[in-house]
């Protein structure tokens, strides 16, 4: 059986925010990166959660009115966030990984110090289980 770390993207391998971006910049780098999701680390390195397009455009409408110069004074940590992806350490079993990512798109992953070391994409589990399934394909 195969650990957590087969299947790591590395963090240098990574898009993600800071925790002190504006609204704004965060809106930019999930429009350049074209993902729907990022996860969102302090200037540590540790894991604070997860930055949805969703939260993002509530906070658009709830926070900014809409104004993309208040998107450039209101900091994402503000954003209410409706969920955050939940992290796993690099002990955690395959049968957990594997249940996280039933439910988020991306799992963290962080050190004994919840420093962000990575993430593993529910892509690359599936893919996994592909080729274990059907090997001649």
């Amino acid at each position: 059986m195969k650990n957590v770390l087969f299947f790591l993207t590395p963090k240098a391998m990574c898009t993600y925010l800071y925790d002190d971006y504006t609204v704004r910049q965060a809106l930019e780098k999930m429009e350049a990166s074209h993902y729907a999701a990022l996860p969102i680390l302090n200037r540590r390195g540790e894991y604070r959660g997860t930055l949805t397009e969703g939260d993002v455009l509530w906070a658009m409408k709830n926070m900014c009115h809409m104004d993309i110069r208040l998107a450039e004074t209101r900091r994402i940590m503000e954003i209410t966030r409706r969920k955050d992806n939940v992290p796993v350490r690099v002990t955690t079993s395959m049968h957990e990984l594997v249940e996280r990512a039933t439910n988020q798109n991306f799992v963290p992953v962080v050190d004994d110090k919840d420093a962000f070391i990575g993430l593993i994409t529910r892509k690359s589990i599936i893919q996994y289980c592909m080729w274990q399934l059907f090997p001649e394909d």
